[in-house]
């Protein structure tokens, strides 16, 4: 295993002193350096966890789309110092469970359709989703005087991270649920809501899937190899400052200085559960670059024999969230979950002429 070229990837095998990652017990010293390092320095580190996160309902009907279906809406609510809450609303299928969870913030954006709403059902799962940026907002001004910001003054961290919070904090009380077999929760999200849940499930293990749909830049993306008219940092930077930490911006036009790049991110999922989906056509969110931090993720994988647990999938088209996208995460989750057979190849390589961004591998034995 040797040390990458100058231009290429950051080693994930390789301790910041130097010193190589030999086995496991290596490993997890290594996991928790990237943790350290990506997390503050990308995402100014997480908000604090509370001493309890509670639920309560709030009403509860037949779910009209789907035959005996239930739908609860629910206040999620932390404490008991600087206390918090927000909303939490849940299609669950017919039957007893408990069933697995599909759990999305995007409720921002928009509340997903009936028809991925009868998708999800159908596979006998839960969906939960949660409206992000009741936790903080979304702003340009970037006002750090309301939501969460206002609880923990305090903290560096950006949006990004709040809204990742959000999600450990549904998980919580997801996991206090009769109805939810809490070693099968999955979290997606789209776009920068796909930002937000690769930094949920990289920072939280109980969630056992993790899936970005489209997230690009500070995502799934890279910021070395950049495609053709992608987002760089200085773009995601001058219109999102408060998205992320506020060391990230001395790396602009050096990011072949970062100590990290975003397979540090996904490597930080691993052995559980990973599935990024992406658009050939949506170059913004750097669809060669995916497949580079793709790459080196597998390596962790390979290394934990967790090799089948990290997926990635193209499809035509643009910067979406749709229907296909949809069902492609459910197949996957099908898979995972349920042992069910694989019904896409979730490994294909779109891109066999883009050269490997990577010189080093993972280290043989344990």
């Amino acid at each position: 295993m040797g040390r990458e070229a100058s231009d290429s990837l950051p080693d994930l095998f390789r301790f910041s002193s130097g010193q190589p990652v030999r086995g496991r017990s290596d490993w997890e010293l290594r996991r928790r350096e990237l943790r350290d390092l990506i997390v503050n320095l990308e995402y100014g580190g997480l908000p604090p966890v509370p001493a309890w996160t509670r639920w309560e309902e709030l009403h509860s009907a037949a779910c009209q789309s789907v035959p005996g279906a239930r739908f609860v809406s629910c206040r999620v609510m932390t404490g008991p110092q600087r206390p918090f809450s927000f909303l939490l609303y849940l299609l669950i299928p017919p039957g007893k469970g408990p069933f697995p969870v599909v759990l999305n913030g995007d409720g921002c954006w928009r509340c997903v359709t009936e028809e991925v709403a009868a998708e999800v059902l159908g596979r006998g799962c839960i969906l939960a989703q949660f409206n992000r940026v009741e936790i903080v907002p979304d702003t340009p001004h970037g006002d750090r005087t309301s939501g969460l910001y206002r609880v923990y003054p305090e903290g560096t961290y950006g949006a990004l991270a709040a809204w990742a919070w959000g999600y450990h904090r549904c998980v919580d009380a997801l996991s206090a649920m009769d109805c939810v077999d809490t070693g099968r929760i999955a979290v997606g999200g789209h776009s920068r809501g796909g930002k937000t849940t690769l930094l949920a499930g990289a920072t939280d293990e109980r969630i056992a899937l993790t899936s970005a749909n489209n997230s690009g830049a500070g995502g799934a993306g890279c910021y070395r190899c950049q495609g053709p008219d992608s987002e760089r940092l200085e773009d995601s930077l001058r219109v999102f400052p408060y998205w992320y930490g506020p060391q990230l911006k001395e790396f602009v036009h050096r990011e072949k200085e970062l100590p990290f790049d975003q397979h540090f991110l996904k490597a930080l999922v691993a052995p559980r559960a990973l599935l990024t989906t992406e658009a050939l056509g949506d170059h913004w969110a750097n669809p060669t670059g995916t497949w580079q931090t793709h790459q080196a993720a597998c390596e962790v994988y390979r290394f934990l024999q967790a090799e089948q647990r990290i997926g990635i999938y193209y499809r035509p088209g643009g910067h979406a969230h749709g229907l296909e996208d949809w069902r492609i995460l459910m197949d996957f989750l099908d898979w995972q979950f349920a042992g069910r057979p694989r019904r896409h190849d979730f490994a294909a390589n779109p891109f066999p002429e883009l050269p490997r961004a990577f010189s080093w591998r993972a280290p043989t034995g344990s």
